[in-house]
């Protein structure tokens, strides 16, 4: 069989696996193998399979991602989402829709210190909406609200799937980090003036709450400092050349674990779940990447996503039309797949195609996740959507109604980068080291 064709077969074969419930890391390690092994040989191919775990996880890259996983469990642990919330529900909650926006601001917040979409939805869902309801918000709204609120974790440094993306690509980490920051924070505005819209045309969606003195804000905020301090720190170590990433990621997890000690709320049951959990979803996302490295060498050996690029850059269509495809193809794909598997799967076949296109790949990485986050909450899955109908006990149809008005916003959000490159590249550009 011709190698590029190869290449498609198993494009073919791999979405069916996928379709039948296989686990997504090992559906494209079995493809990936089995690919290499026709076209190169079984046992260049079993050699692939003894060197390739080995080389991936020795690499010190990849110790960042435990270390920013165990980072969002100790603050979990030390009750800081929910310090976050009150913060700003004392600082909005008087407005029509303010703790709407407050969920927002807090799922942007708490994802500067834990990097993944589902643990802050699912982390803010079981704050947020008992407040919700006590004030009477509509069921549509609420839900609506966390979910998209939650998809900001991994798109707001430190994100693992920009982790993810800049080992894969060779790019450099910090500058995915800071790339992420405008754009994440012009999502938590563009979800926040989408509720204030929505409350202006019927205010019965979002009564306003009751307004809190100046002391009960200023005491409010206070408690919060360790979630600026900790960002400074990372993020600032990490733009000034002081930390690498993986350094940073240290850091970071040892200052959140003496912040839950000077809370009092790390006790030893809750210091040995944040390490089991951190090391449940360090394997589960080890097992995908090693899927992907293998199928990464298959696609090389077919010389797939190298003809697509060269067919692509020989179109006489616009360049901006084809990314515009890429894109549509990556938000199918979150409608029904993780995060974290969409980057593994596409970004070895896209990626040959936006450098050939001349397009910045950090930039890329950015709209990738940007849309990634957008099919999280888009229909017919949405696992975002799924956590919060879970957390929530509301009716699926209620949530999916609620998240629509953000969807649209995420639209126009996603344009927005896509004219405006330098609302990614601004910071980058300006990193030292």
């Amino acid at each position: 069989m011709d190698p590029t064709t190869a290449g498609y077969a198993a494009i073919i074969i791999l979405i069916l696996l996928i379709f039948s419930r296989m686990q997504i890391g090992i559906a494209m390690g079995l493809v990936g193998f089995v690919g290499f092994a026709c076209i190169v040989g079984l046992d260049p191919a079993l050699g692939l399979l003894k060197t390739v775990p080995y080389t991936t996880f020795a690499s010190k890259d990849m110790s960042v991602i435990p270390l920013f996983i165990l980072m969002g469990s100790f603050a979990f642990s030390a009750g800081m989402s929910e310090d976050l919330y009150r913060a700003v529900h004392k600082l909005l909650g008087h407005l029509r829709g303010g703790l709407a926006m407050a969920t927002v601001v807090a799922c942007a917040c708490f994802a500067a210190i834990s990097g993944s979409s589902l643990a802050t939805a699912a982390t803010l869902g079981r704050v947020a909406m008992p407040e919700m309801r006590k004030y009477k918000y509509h069921a549509s709204l609420a839900t609506g609200a966390i979910a998209a609120g939650g998809s900001i974790g991994i798109l707001i440094p430190p994100s693992v799937i920009l982790i993810i993306y800049g080992i894969i690509t060779e790019q450099s980490i910090g500058k995915l980090f800071l790339a992420g920051f405008i754009p994440g924070i012009l999502e938590a505005l563009f979800y926040i003036v989408t509720i204030a819209i929505l409350t202006r045309r019927n205010p019965s969606l979002g009564p306003p709450g009751p307004r809190a003195t100046g002391k009960e804000k200023l005491l409010s905020l206070v408690k919060v400092w360790e979630v600026v301090v900790l960002f400074l720190v990372v993020i600032g170590g990490i733009y000034t050349g002081v930390f690498t990433p993986t350094e940073a990621a240290g850091v970071g997890a040892f200052g959140t674990l003496c912040f839950a000690l000077m809370r009092r709320k790390m006790t030893w049951e809750k210091f040995k779940l944040s390490l089991s959990g951190t090391i449940n979803t360090t394997g589960m996302l080890f097992l995908i990447v090693m899927g992907a490295m293998l199928l990464g060498y298959f696609f090389s050996v077919s010389r797939l996503p190298f003809e697509l690029a060269t067919v692509a850059s020989g179109l006489p269509v616009n360049r901006y039309i084809i990314l515009v495809l890429i894109l549509l193809v990556v938000l199918l794909l979150g409608c029904i797949m993780d995060s974290m598997a969409i980057v593994l799967l596409t970004i070895p076949v896209f990626y040959p195609i936006i450098l050939k296109l001349g397009f910045d790949p950090i930039w890329f990485g950015i709209l990738v996740v940007r849309v990634t986050e957008m099919g999280l909450i888009t229909p017919p899955v949405g696992l975002n959507v799924y956590i919060i109908q879970g957390i929530t006990g509301e009716r699926m149809e209620t949530v999916f109604k609620g998240v629509v008005p953000f969807i649209i916003a995420d639209i126009c959000e996603i344009i927005l980068l896509i004219l405006i490159p330098q609302l990614s590249l601004f910071l980058p550009g300006l990193m030292m080291g």
